[in-house]
């Protein structure tokens, strides 16, 4: 599956659960098919990917792709023609998987029908496997029971793991726990067994390592450079407003200097019909593909009314210390660069950073929210009697 594919498939396991509050719904997109409900008991039988999202899932039936199930409550009784991914608080694997079978969940089991083709990826506090391997296991919990024959390499990281009567590891196993503990011969001949002790020295050192390849805190230098790129990012884009649209921009940042709280409520309301529009998009299943170009409209609109909002307050403020009202678009490009730099300072503040930056969203999707409204429904300057007169106060 390509990275794209993912990330649609992460959008539509989020945004389903809402659009499906009582029955289970249905649609296809190519060879995908999704589900999404509250309660699913669903016997499926597709051709492509499934994926299937509710609160509590029960799956049976075949699959000749991968398959896909979130939820609270996870029971999966599917064959599957290729891969598995599942997650919830209590996952159940009941059914066959041709491929590789990656599980996160609170509890985690295999029973012993589930037969997995190639490798097997379980997370949890609480994991157990009664199914078979046939390729190498990967675990990391809390508690680990195993309990099934796993042809190839096995690697273990628990606080506590146990053996069952039916395991017997082919390959190497290598297990880390608190405290090393005897391996059973039947399941893995001593020459085959590795404990690898975690320490706190070997984590920090592990850590270190990945540090330096991606430090694990930016650097000055870093900083820096990420906040000239933003600052060169925003001039360019108050460049090309100020070349292509002077006239709209002025009236812009006028609505946000004549009324900042309305302006204020304004942006409210506009963000809020934005991040509305991807639970109602979804709603309409048939609008599931447009799904992200909501969630880049809203990336666009908070970029937007980020550098709005800067520039009006920062021009509000020029005009306040004296500064000429009519300024240069150079000077009017040097003011924006003073408004991005100071409330990049500000960041450094807990708390007051974060409530500038988003006062200034607000503001400038307030001003564009108030451009919008007053297009669709007029904006008449001067009112008239019936004879046409203007009204005098």
């Amino acid at each position: 599956m390509s990275v794209f594919s993912k990330i649609i498939a992460a959008i539509v396991l989020i945004a389903l659960p809402h659009a499906a509050l009582a029955d289970t719904v249905s649609t296809g997109n190519g060879d995908d098919t999704f589900f999404a409900g509250r309660l699913i008991d669903q016997s499926i039988g597709t051709n492509g990917d499934t994926f299937v999202t509710a609160r509590s899932a029960q799956v049976e039936g075949a699959a000749s792709g991968d398959l896909h199930v979130s939820g609270f409550d996870v029971a999966v009784d599917v064959d599957v023609a290729e891969d598995l991914y599942a997650m919830g608080s209590t996952v159940v694997i009941r059914g066959t998987v041709a491929e590789d079978l990656s599980v996160m969940a609170f509890s985690a089991r295999t029973e012993s029908s589930a037969e997995i083709g190639g490798n097997a990826r379980l997370m949890g506090s609480s994991v157990t496997l009664d199914g078979p391997v046939a390729g190498a296991l990967s675990v990391i919990g809390r508690d680990v029971i195993l309990n099934a024959r796993i042809t190839g390499d096995v690697r273990i990281s628990a606080q506590t793991l146990s053996f069952g009567p039916e395991a017997v590891v082919s390959g190497r196993l290598t297990y880390s726990t608190k405290e090393q503990i005897t391996v059973p011969a039947y399941v893995a001949p001593e020459e085959r067994v590795t404990f690898e002790q975690v320490t706190g020295a070997q984590i920090f050192e592990d850590w270190r390592d990945i540090g330096t390849e991606m430090p694990a805190l930016p650097t000055f230098a870093s900083m820096m450079f990420g906040f000239i790129i933003s600052l060169l990012f925003f001039l360019a884009l108050g460049a090309l407003m100020l070349g292509f649209m002077p006239r709209r921009l002025a009236r812009l940042r006028r609505s946000v200097a004549q009324a900042p709280g309305q302006t204020f409520m304004l942006g409210v309301i506009g963000l809020s019909m934005l991040f509305g529009t991807v639970p109602v998009t979804a709603l309409t299943i048939v609008g599931l593909p447009f799904v992200p170009i909501a969630l880049l409209a809203i990336l666009v609109a908070w970029v937007l009314g980020y550098a709005l909002g800067a520039y009006s307050v920062a021009m509000r403020v020029w005009a306040g210390l004296g500064g000429a009202d009519d300024p240069s678009n150079f000077a009017r490009l040097a003011i924006l660069a003073a408004a991005i730099t100071f409330i990049a300072l500000l960041n450094f503040i807990p708390f007051v950073g974060w409530v500038a930056n988003y006062t200034l969203v607000l503001l400038g999707i307030g001003a564009m929210t108030r451009a919008v409204l007053q297009s669709l429904i007029g904006n008449p300057d001067v009112a008239f009697d019936v004879d046409m007169k203007p009204i005098e106060d």
